[in-house]
């Protein structure tokens, strides 16, 4: 597992490094970052058996992103992100690094639209100043869709982001075994503002 994750990130980073190289025409490599509201999944406690949902909350990313094409274009991205879920005053945060490929179309003068996947790998999740180890799986899958404007090198684009497998998180509360768990999906609105090179 270790290995894998060493080679997605490798490849990410080998992916950047060509496009600065091999700069062209309708090709860019620059900084991006911005707001996200939403949330996780679920919390489960195993004492009360009560579920709640989360309220929802605003987190922040920053990160780079890298563009080839122009009319039908692919932009992958690696992104920090923080996400922040209110649970009956508790709070959930989780901090991952993000890679989605887009695939893009300009559909009417700067507007474009995109779709891809995102890969997602959690590095720290904390629960009201519990740090839970045991999480499923540290690597995930999730979708993100949204609309652009680009006006030459600045851009706006806000993105709606779903994981799609659950993913929980078990943990020990106040030195003792219980079974409670959250799903730490995210589900989120994704504001960013861009800056090419």
């Amino acid at each position: 597992m270790r290995n894998l994750k060493k080679s997605v990130i490798t490849t990410a980073l080998l992916l950047f490094i060509g496009f600065s190289l091999t700069a062209q025409n309708n090709s860019a490599f620059g900084f991006k970052g911005g707001l996200n509201y939403g949330g996780n999944g679920d919390y489960f406690d195993s004492v009360s058996l009560n579920s709640s949902n989360p309220d929802q909350n605003i987190g922040y990313h920053v990160g780079i992103f890298g563009k080839i094409g122009n009319k039908i274009y692919l932009r992958p991205e690696i992104v920090y992100t923080v996400t922040k879920s209110d649970y009956d005053n508790n709070d959930f945060n989780v901090k991952k690094i993000d890679v989605p490929v887009l695939v893009g179309l300009k559909v009417l003068g700067p507007i474009s639209v995109f779709a891809g996947p995102s890969a997602q790998y959690i590095l720290e999740t904390d629960f009201h100043g519990v740090e839970i180890d045991d999480l499923q799986e540290d690597f995930t899958v999730g979708l993100n869709f949204g609309i652009g404007l680009n006006f030459n090198k600045i851009g706006i684009d806000l993105r709606y982001e779903r994981g799609f497998g659950e993913n929980e998180a078990r943990f020990i509360e106040d030195n003792i075994t219980r079974n409670s768990r959250i799903d730490t999906r995210p589900e989120q609105l994704i504001l960013s503002l861009s800056i090419g090179l």
